[in-house]
């Protein structure tokens, strides 16, 4: 008897999906200050972009040696394509690069093996990839087989390039403002994701040359500083923490992800894409 009235009690209260909120204290993890860049643009807007120097370290060296050199500071946002990117940089100034910059570092665009953590599955199938996963700090991952890399979702910060054998130096980025151009995938290095001030970004006017560059009537918005937080004063620096993918509340949370419930969603998909379950970032407490 009993054992039939707890039954008719779990039925009785209303099962929510799991949300960010669920997670435990130990399931954020600190995000160090030498991989988050700190963009200052016109009226002090700030973006913070967290750098992924695992999977693309040469590019991530670059792209530090730029800031501490403070090679951004002056330049602007100069290309703004609807859908698709939003890019920065020193646009067709030929600025010298620092001492120590690398023009065209390697290609790192995959690596071997696959560190994507086993706990965290999709139900369906990837359009652009055999499978894809999240490492254990949050990073998108899809596979082709024996090779792995970065995936082009919203918000993801890779470098731009001309044609190969190019590669790009770090000092042209662009973050992704539309549906993830997964094509982009294996073909160009990812370095980063935007965690905070993505709106200052997406919103901008979109540029009205080819492919969004800003026409000459058209004003760039001015890039005032970069920075690395590591670089700022102590009270100064910005502290962001990521959600751990590597346990059972953020596996819970993927398929809350996958069958969404509720009265809004009377047909649940029964799968999510890889860039639709991204784990939160937020300011530390």
């Amino acid at each position: 008897m009993l054992k039939l009235l707890l039954a008719l009690t779990a039925l009785a209260v209303p099962q929510t999906a799991p949300t960010p909120a669920d997670a435990l204290p130990e399931d954020w993890k600190a995000i160090p200050d030498n991989e988050m860049l700190v963009m200052t643009l016109q009226g002090g807007h700030q973006v913070f972009i967290r750098l992924a120097p695992r999977y693309a370290p040469a590019h991530v060296a670059n792209i530090r040696k730029l800031a501490e050199a403070r090679w951004w500071d002056g330049t602007s946002v100069y290309r703004v394509q609807d859908n698709y990117v939003t890019q920065w940089g020193g646009g067709d100034d030929k600025t010298a690069l620092p001492p120590g910059v690398i023009e065209n570092p390697p290609a790192e665009y995959e690596w071997p093996g696959f560190d994507a953590v086993k706990s965290v599955t999709f139900a369906k199938p990837d359009s652009y990839a055999a499978r894809t996963g999240l490492s254990a700090d949050g990073w998108p991952l899809a596979n082709f087989g024996a090779v792995t890399s970065l995936t082009h979702c919203y918000s993801m910060v890779g470098v731009a390039r001309d044609l190969a054998p190019s590669t790009g130096s770090g000092a042209e980025l662009y973050t992704v403002i539309g549906h993830a151009p997964r094509a982009l995938d294996r073909n160009i290095a990812i370095v980063g994701r935007v965690v905070e001030g993505m709106q200052w970004l997406s919103s901008l006017p979109r540029g009205t040359a080819q492919l969004g560059v800003y026409a000459k009537d058209q004003t760039p918005t001015p890039i005032l500083s970069v920075r690395l937080a590591s670089q700022l004063p102590e009270d100064e620096r910005p502290h962001f923490q990521v959600r751990s993918t590597d346990n059972v509340r953020f596996a819970a949370w993927v398929k809350a992800r996958e069958n969404r419930d509720g009265a809004f969603f009377t047909v649940p998909m029964g799968g999510v894409d890889v860039c639709n379950a991204l784990p939160a970032v937020r300011r530390a407490q």
